[in-house]
């Protein structure tokens, strides 16, 4: 009996940064199959059979669960990675102050920006091989680190990235005991020309500051290339460097 073809998974696929992420590593070859999620499929998805798509909302624990047994169905994961993330939306919105808090709001930003991710490692970190390197990373942000807060604000935002950081620090600890060869990591990507930054920071100034999607999934890649297992439970930015937690 043969075993299942190494493949990577991009949760968030239908974002600027997932999408790049996608395209890389379809483009490097080195995958029998890239598996793409979203809640629904991009206009411009590619046209090739090795870029296989699963739809799934992955807030939601059984669509994560079927997502799951998708991915096993195309062969085992060697790297997953979590690429999706909440700052604003309709009823969400960085607090400048903690009279902003909403309690609605904050479930919210905790719902996709930590439990999400703790939900795909729970049901697709059992898929990985136990014999072979493999790697499971989820984009968090520079703003989650405790040790760097000196402005304050934005709440919620900051307080689910804290939240994501520390669930990537317990997966890694427990991956390792049954995967010596597993990594778990946390990855700021940078200030990249999302939607999801497309409010903040507008000005030529602040423009010039920020990652073309590409330039950012680019980077995220030749740093996760470039970890060890000895890395794993750690926190590191879109240029290889070190964040505090």
């Amino acid at each position: 009996m043969t075993s299942p073809s190494p493949i990577a998974v991009v949760v968030g696929a239908g974002g600027g940064v997932g999408g790049a992420l996608m395209g890389r590593l379809l483009d490097a070859g080195r995958y029998t199959a890239v598996v793409g999620v979203a809640r629904r499929r991009p206009d411009d998805w590619p046209d090739r059979p090795d870029a296989v798509f699963v739809q799934a909302d992955v807030t939601q624990e059984a669509e994560v669960a079927g997502l799951a047994e998708a991915v096993g169905d195309v062969g085992r994961p060697t790297r997953v990675i979590v690429a999706t993330g909440l700052l604003h939306a309709e009823g969400v919105t960085p607090e400048k102050s903690m009279r902003a808090i909403d309690p609605e709001a904050m479930q919210r930003l905790f719902a996709v920006n930590a439990i999400a991710p703790a939900l795909i490692a729970k049901h697709l970190l059992p898929l990985a091989p136990r014999d072979a390197p493999s790697l499971f990373a989820a984009l968090s942000a520079r703003v989650g680190s405790i040790s760097d807060n000196r402005l304050g604000g934005w709440y919620g935002y900051r307080a689910s990235k804290a939240a994501l950081n520390q669930l990537i620090r317990t997966l890694a600890i427990e991956q390792r005991r049954t995967h010596p060869q597993a990594i778990c990591v946390a990855l700021h990507p940078g200030t990249v020309q999302t939607r999801l930054s497309a409010p903040f920071g507008q000005g030529a100034v602040a423009t010039a500051r920020r990652l073309t999607p590409d330039h950012s999934a680019k980077a995220l890649l030749d740093v996760m290339d470039g970890l060890t297992p000895a890395d794993t439970g750690g926190f590191f930015a879109w240029d290889g460097q070190p964040i505090g937690w």
